[in-house]
């Protein structure tokens, strides 16, 4: 009687200790929880038809389930028989449910089932999962599914794609969704009539993955599938070379309005007062290095205000770059002017400093700037892909140089730097204090270049070394376009922001600078006021 109490008493503890590591399921389970769980009922063929009625009830909450099942990781409780997503946890499986997706604790290996599938099963689980993404309620989805049947080429989901079509809404997931079935179509055994319209289809997408589909169709196709694969990939080739190109005029007048902005102060600086200003490009630094704290300190105390940081630098790095500019020219520039060569040592050696000093507060590597929300990615336009970031410097730096024409020609300080500009000694004689406008003209170029170094901490390294990259390119722009011509910078930098990029694809980015630089120096043989050279009794004495 005791050995029988104390075996009884045995099994229950043993079936208790099971039960331990078996989580709690809720009072009332979903009916989708249910379907799932009968996924481990029955055969293979019971087993298809639940995978099917899965998919039929266009529930995107069994994807998880569907996806684990093929992949051979759906198991069922063998005390239970509750199913679950399983992943693997030591010598234990973690669980996860397959409707919620959350933790639902750990359980050893030999308390589960593993709910077999063969290679049917796995073409009904991917068929299914085709199709719940294709119909899923979610557009992105759909544009998503479709996609991804563009690129396997899977003749099986022109059913599916079919079914979807027949019932999109939305214009452009169905035209995706048409390129896609005109991509299985291809790989498909349909008639040569099926075949020639997708040919089409696929050559109004246009794109290099559109024309590589058709160029390794073409390979194995024969007579009229053959000719009409070639012409189209011909089409494309010729679509893609136009884009290219204005592609790189996109990407050269990007280069430009990045010249303009670095070009634009020096402009002024050296067509007013003739300085040869080596320290401009650290402007274009200490403006970068502006933003940079300003974010940091946003970063520490006023994190929710990130978004307008950039808005905030610009003012900053204005009166920052503005103010060394105007201790520069009081306490250096104003008393070597008439000596280009005594100010272009002059200022090199300031830029020196510059570089040291930052480094010393700042360390010598590249600090982080962030890119707020509204600058971040990109849109295309045909086969043209154009970046926010870009797009916004673009606008910024001719939103720059309106206002610098508005102030330099309704201002008084602007006539008054027209004056000095045309002719110094006359306007001297006006009683325009000359070195007053050379101080806070010398402080509006350094203030501008500190407003690029706003907009380049978003597209390059903001280091002690960031302004060197543009100073030579600067004088070009300048010199070429017209010295102290705003307009002229303007011509100046786009020219030469195009050019680079035409010339790089065959010489290279630094023979394409070379070939520019060549260039530059010809055009001022015969032009050496530039395109749009100043006119004034002191120019043309």
């Amino acid at each position: 009687m005791n050995t029988t109490f104390k075996s009884h008493a045995s099994l229950l503890l043993f079936l208790f200790s099971l039960f331990l590591f078996v989580p709690a399921a809720p009072a009332h389970a979903d009916e989708l929880t249910d379907q799932i769980n009968k996924l481990a009922e029955g055969g293979f063929n019971d087993r298809q038809k639940m995978i099917e009625a899965l998919a039929a009830t266009g529930d995107s909450r069994v994807v998880p389930a569907l996806e684990a099942l093929g992949d051979g990781m759906l198991y069922q409780q063998k005390l239970g028989g509750k199913v679950f997503i399983v992943e693997r946890a030591g010598s234990d499986f973690k669980l996860i449910d397959p409707v919620t997706l959350e933790d639902a604790g750990k359980m050893p290996k030999s308390a589960l089932e593993k709910i077999k599938v063969n290679n049917r099963l796995r073409r009904t689980v991917r068929d299914a999962l085709g199709g719940l993404q294709l119909n899923s309620k979610n557009a992105a989805d759909r544009l998503a599914a479709a996609g991804a049947v563009f690129q396997s080429r899977d003749p099986e989901a022109i059913p599916l794609l079919d079914a979807a079509i027949a019932k999109e809404t939305k214009a452009d997931v169905k035209k995706v969704m048409l390129e896609a079935r005109a991509a299985a179509v291809l790989s498909s055994d349909l008639d040569e009539n099926a075949k020639l319209e997708a040919i089409k289809v696929i050559e109004e997408r246009s794109g290099r993955d559109s024309r590589s589909l058709l160029l390794n169709f073409a390979n194995t196709a024969e007579g009229k599938l053959k000719t009409a694969a070639d012409e189209s990939a011909g089409i494309i080739e010729r679509s893609l070379a136009a884009w290219a190109g204005v592609q790189n005029v996109w990407y050269g007048l990007s280069l430009g309005s990045v010249l303009l902005l670095a070009a634009i102060g020096l402009a002024i600086t050296f067509g007013v007062m003739g300085v040869i200003n080596m320290a401009h490009g650290e402007m274009v630094m200490l403006g970068a290095y502006t933003t940079f704290v300003v974010q940091d300190v946003i970063r520490t105390s006023y994190p929710q205000l990130f978004e307008v940081s950039l808005l905030i630098s610009i003012p900053l790095a204005f009166l920052v770059a503005g103010a060394v500019g105007v201790a520069i020219e009081r306490g250096i520039i104003r008393w070597l002017y008439g000596r280009p060569l005594e100010t272009l040592l002059a200022t090199w050696g300031i830029s020196l400093a510059l570089q040291q000093t930052v480094r010393s507060i700042f360390g010598p590597t590249n600090q982080e700037v962030g890119t707020p929300d509204f600058m971040s990615g990109a849109f295309e336009i045909g086969q043209m892909t154009i970046t926010y970031n870009r797009l916004y410097i673009l606008v910024f730096a001719l939103v720059v140089l309106a206002a610098l024409m508005l102030v330099m020609k309704r201002t008084p300080y602007g006539l008054q730097m027209r004056a000095v500009t045309q002719n110094r000694s006359m306007a001297g004689a006006m009683g325009i204090r000359t070195d007053w406008v050379d101080a806070l003209t010398f402080g509006l170029g350094s203030g501008i270049a500190g407003i690029a170094g706003v907009a380049l901490s978003q597209i390059d390294n903001v280091s002690p070394n960031l302004g060197q990259s543009y100073i030579i390119d600067s004088f070009m722009v300048v010199v070429f376009g017209g010295v102290g011509n705003l307009w002229g910078t303007l011509v100046g930098a786009m020219t030469l922001g195009v050019a680079n990029k035409f010339l790089e694809p065959y010489a290279g980015a630094v023979l394409g600078k070379i070939v520019v630089l060549v260039f530059i120096i010809l055009f001022i043989q015969k032009k050496p006021r530039g395109m749009f050279a100043l006119k004034g009794r002191a120019v043309e004495a």
